[in-house]
């Protein structure tokens, strides 16, 4: 089979290797497409640390390889999980310093390979009604309807978010979808007249100088009633999103949290409640269920496609912003 490897920063091989064997109780996918974003890009370039060698590839869809597997015939189409639980260590005693749950691509070997043998709980079956550029998207779906479960959001409540990519959009899209309203503030225009284009109603520069007023202005003379900061949309204050919530609010950091820096003081002196939310897999069914009841609209995206053997130039795109178009969303066809 075929497999991409990166075997040092920046340099990423084809290798052929010999398809996996079948081992019981896992399924054998063939992986037809897979995402590629900012983060695939940083490891690729050396900028976050990683143990190489290292299969890239955090998102992807697939089919069932082989016929035999009960349920689930030859060609069922399916959604891959980007987070899978860590080997069980047994009687080992568990250093408390690493995570339950591996990152394909980043913490354990990803997709951008031909084959693979999966267990079941590491993927999702996908409805024939969702394509496989949408279902790229899920995970992203999944983790926005977290953070907005986490809100406790309701009808007409107002709800900061700050930062405007993609995972800002889909948790503005669903905060609409629950009849909430969102006001998206972001340091890039240009990001926020394109999230206009995908519906969200308010956006505000954070850089403006009126940012309570206009804010105020909105809510009827109001703090809001909530926040969400994205920790992936990069230059915006994570303190905006505290300085914004009335008393008792509830504050969700969203992502990661590298290089987040948290100032206290207004958390405390409005007694904020804040959650930390971060990729899992355990949601996808209900963002699956999100996309097809059209909750979340993509179709201001621009999908692009490249074949796999062109994927090391596509990652090298990301080290200048100049050369990225605004809602492009980057897949390597692999099958």
């Amino acid at each position: 089979m075929n497999v991409w490897k990166l075997v040092s920063a920046g340099k990423l091989e084809h290798l052929e290797t010999e398809n996996p064997v079948r081992e019981e109780g896992k399924v054998r996918v063939r992986v037809t497409k897979v995402l590629v974003n900012g983060t695939d890009s940083a490891i690729f370039r050396g900028d976050l640390k990683v143990k190489y060698p290292l299969i890239p590839g955090r998102y992807a869809v697939g089919l069932v390889a082989e016929d035999g597997v009960p349920h689930l015939p030859k060609g069922t189409r399916l959604l891959l999980h980007s987070v899978i639980d860590a080997p069980d260590t047994g009687t080992k005693v568990k250093n408390f310093d690493e995570d339950d749950f591996l990152l394909c691509g980043r913490t354990t070997d990803g997709y951008m390979r031909d084959l693979i043998s999966i267990s079941p709980d590491q993927f999702t079956v996908l409805p024939d009604s969702l394509h496989d550029e949408n279902a790229l998207l899920m995970h992203h779906v999944a983790l926005a309807k977290a953070a907005v479960d986490k809100l406790g959001a309701v009808k007409g409540q107002h709800i900061a978010v700050i930062g405007a990519n993609l995972l800002g959009i889909f948790l503005c899209q669903l905060l609409i979808y629950q009849q909430a309203a969102p006001i998206l503030i972001d340091a890039d225009p240009e990001r926020l007249e394109f999230a206009r284009s995908c519906g969200v109603y308010y956006t505000i520069p954070a850089g403006d100088d009126n940012l309570l007023q206009k804010v105020a202005s909105i809510t009827g003379g109001r703090l809001v009633s909530g926040a969400v900061y994205i920790t992936a949309a990069l230059r915006n204050d994570v303190n905006t999103a505290f300085s914004l919530c009335a008393q008792s609010a509830n504050v969700v950091l969203c992502g990661f949290g590298d290089g987040v820096t948290i100032s206290a003081s207004v958390p405390f002196r409005k007694q904020l409640a804040f959650y930390c939310v971060s990729h899992r897999s355990d949601n996808l069914e209900s963002a699956i269920n999100l996309a097809v009841r059209g909750a979340v609209d993509v179709s201001a995206f621009r999908f692009r496609n490249v074949k796999a053997e062109d994927s090391a130039g596509l990652l090298e795109i990301y080290r200048s912003s100049s050369e990225r178009k605004l809602g492009e969303i980057n897949l390597v066809t692999l099958y």
